[in-house]
């Protein structure tokens, strides 16, 4: 499957390597800032490689949930510089062209997706990290990696997936970028930390962005083409099809499909099947 090796590649070969030697010369307070560009990224690639439907409204959104993971990173000026800093970039840049690559993948089981990527990317990690001299942990160590690689990286991504399948690469991108505050949110009710001025605007700035988003009602008369494919659904307007003998009819379920061409109008996202493109 070639738009998977292209993700592994991207995504869990060059990403990973650009940040650890990007990490090893930028300070933290500054490649935390840099690594809000994955987001636009992200959306920078939906919109003008992909075109992805992205009207000002979504742009709007997005500028506003990005200003405020950038508020909530920032710790001063900029430190550092140089490669570092144009490494972590880089990685930024990889990872929003895997993001927008998964997309393509995204009518495919996202837990098979994870695993392959997942398999794949680990593995050319752990065999660079083995060629550069590392060498393994402890095994508690090994353990709570592994704990936080399945919930930050395994489930995360069947989610990420998922939120392609339904909502486009732009938009899971920006909704992505609300990741720095949910971590401030959470270490404030863990641990206790202070609740600054920074993070309340950023808190301010990023429910501005949701809402646009979220109250976003984009509908037009649109064409259908043929399509087959394999993705878990139900029988709604787009998904009015004979079952062979056999096939599980329970909803939602999975077999492969045939789309027959039509023509409709009704509000909708750049999901799994309105991709189609805008002239205006």
């Amino acid at each position: 499957m070639p738009w998977l090796a292209l993700v592994i590649l991207c995504g869990g070969g060059i990403a990973p390597v650009l940040l650890m030697a990007g990490l090893a010369t930028t300070p933290a307070s500054t490649a935390s800032l840099l690594l809000n560009l994955e987001g636009l990224a992200t959306l920078a690639i939906a919109w003008l490689v992909f075109r992805e439907n992205v009207d000002h409204r979504l742009l709007v959104g997005a500028a506003a949930i990005l200003g405020g993971a950038v508020l909530l990173s920032w710790r001063g000026a900029p430190a550092g510089g140089g490669l570092g800093m144009l490494a972590i970039a880089g990685a930024c840049l990889a990872w929003g062209i895997d993001n927008n690559l998964t997309r393509k993948l995204s009518s495919a089981d996202p837990v098979q997706i994870a695993m392959l990527k997942g398999l794949a990317a680990g593995t050319v990690n752990l065999l660079l990290a083995l060629t550069l001299g590392a060498s393994l942990p402890a095994i508690p160590v090994v353990a709570g990696a592994a704990l936080i690689g399945f919930l930050g990286y395994g489930v995360s991504l069947v989610m990420f997936v998922l939120a392609l399948r339904h909502l486009g690469t732009a938009r899971s991108g920006a909704y992505f970028s609300t990741a720095p505050f949910i971590g401030a949110l959470l270490a404030v009710a863990m641990f206790g930390e202070t609740v600054s001025v920074p993070f309340v605007i950023a808190g301010i700035l990023m429910a501005i962005g949701l809402w646009l988003h979220l109250t976003e009602s984009h509908g037009h008369e649109h064409a259908h083409e043929p399509l087959e494919h394999d993705h878990r659904h139900v029988h709604d307007s787009h998904h009015q099809h004979q079952h062979s003998p056999g096939v599980v009819s329970d909803e939602p379920h999975s077999h492969w499909h045939r789309h027959t061409p039509m023509t409709h109008r009704h509000a909708h996202f750049p999901d799994l099947h309105h991709r189609h493109r805008h002239d205006a």
